[in-house]
């Protein structure tokens, strides 16, 4: 009989404890969460900011944009939203994808569509890099090659040893998975130093770092940047920046964006004035009060005993190493009104399975309390 190895690998994942299944939310917020009739407090969402719950309907704004950019998709709204990001972020050029995992992918293979480019061609990947940004390295006619995570002197090394014409090094901003930030500043300098481009993922860290929320690289420039707005900005899709040159290139062979319709005019109104807020003092005031859930976080985490990943952002994971124990404990989390994740292999490495907890401005402190209360009871 066909394909009946589709229920032998199902079967196989249910005996491991790495079964994926879906939770019907029917309303969630920075703070709370309704799955199957029944709130939660949230410590899963990306909201970071807490946003989400500020959000309003945007009167008289179309709804879908019909066609792919290319065609007739290309709305004002689009241009204005690009237009404000180039400005803020300080590059020559952008596009908006819809989400960030094509961003991060179309954009490996369309770099390296050229196979005659791509034979001359290297990239450098931190070896805890997105799904999105793997996908895309493979997906690519170019030679990948990974290095140890933050490991400066293991990506210097195998710099020095390629004799590639075009080298690229890819690394997240922050990690979404241990919450520790890339060295951006010594990426930049050792892509300066061999003559090689960096591209940032800062999905985690766009709205959330920075004098001015706007993430790791509001400083240092790479030559690829790619910002996501389904976290920090409460809202959908993402937005990849670069010169004028390298845009028009993803305009010509960037498949995800040449064929998908275009990003929605409500969600690109609805984006813009998130980013506005984002930049303003009112951003400002929700980054001041999600860094102090964080240290709060932290604080009493190490009271209790509580062994943390080094993060200090508002992605705080707690590895438990087994796959079982740690859904275990999820589970137990659920059964006293705590709700965050439990991630199991193969989203992290075997044997690293862990609580990841991320901590939001629309947290409050004795929310932060009871959290903590409860992982000391019930790890």
């Amino acid at each position: 009989m066909a394909f009946t190895y589709l229920k032998t690998h199902l079967q196989q994942r249910q005996e491991d404890a790495l079964l994926r299944e879906r939770q019907l939310v029917s309303q969630s917020n920075a703070r709370e969460i309704t799955v199957n009739g029944k709130t939660y407090l949230n410590f899963a969402s990306n909201d970071y900011l807490g946003f989400a719950q500020f959000d309003a309907p945007i009167e008289g704004a179309q709804l879908g944009s019909h066609s792919s950019p290319l065609v007739t998709g290309y709305t004002d709204t689009a241009q204005e939203l690009e237009a404000f990001l180039c400005d803020k972020l300080g590059y020559e050029s952008a596009l908006l994808f819809n989400s960030g995992f094509s961003a991060n992918s179309s954009v490996l293979k369309a770099l390296f569509q050229d196979k005659h480019a791509a034979q001359q061609s290297v990239m450098f990947h931190d070896k805890l890099n997105h799904a999105s940004l793997l996908d895309g390295g493979l997906g690519s006619q170019a030679a990948m090659m990974r290095f140890n995570h933050n490991d400066m002197q293991h990506l210097t090394s195998r710099l020095e040893k390629s004799k590639a014409t075009n080298k690229l090094i890819v690394s997240e901003g922050v990690f979404s998975m241990d919450g520790d930030k890339a060295p951006i500043a010594e990426l930049a300098a050792i892509a300066k130093q061999h003559n090689a481009w960096l591209m940032i993922d800062d999905a985690h860290g766009f709205g959330v770092l920075g004098e001015n929320g706007l993430g790791s690289c509001e400083k240092i420039k790479p030559q690829l940047l790619v910002i996501t707005f389904g976290k920090a900005a409460a809202s959908s899709g993402a937005c990849v920046l670069g010169t004028k040159e390298v845009i028009d290139y993803m305009l010509q062979y960037n498949r995800d964006y040449i064929y998908s319709t275009g990003m929605s005019p409500l969600i690109a109104q609805h984006t813009l004035a998130r980013l506005k807020h984002i930049t303003s003092e009112r951003g400002n005031k929700q980054r001041a009060k999600l860094a102090a859930n964080i240290n709060q976080f932290k604080m009493l985490a190490k009271q209790h005993k509580i062994a943390l990943m080094p993060s200090s952002t508002a992605i705080q994971p707690i590895v438990l190493g087994c796959a079982e124990q740690t859904l275990h404990a999820a589970n137990k989390l659920k059964q006293v009104g705590i709700w965050l994740s439990a991630i199991r292999p193969p989203t992290v490495p075997f044997n690293t399975a862990r609580l990841r907890i991320t901590l939001t401005a629309g947290h409050n402190s004795d929310d932060i309390e009871r959290l903590v209360s409860e992982l000391a009871s019930n790890l």
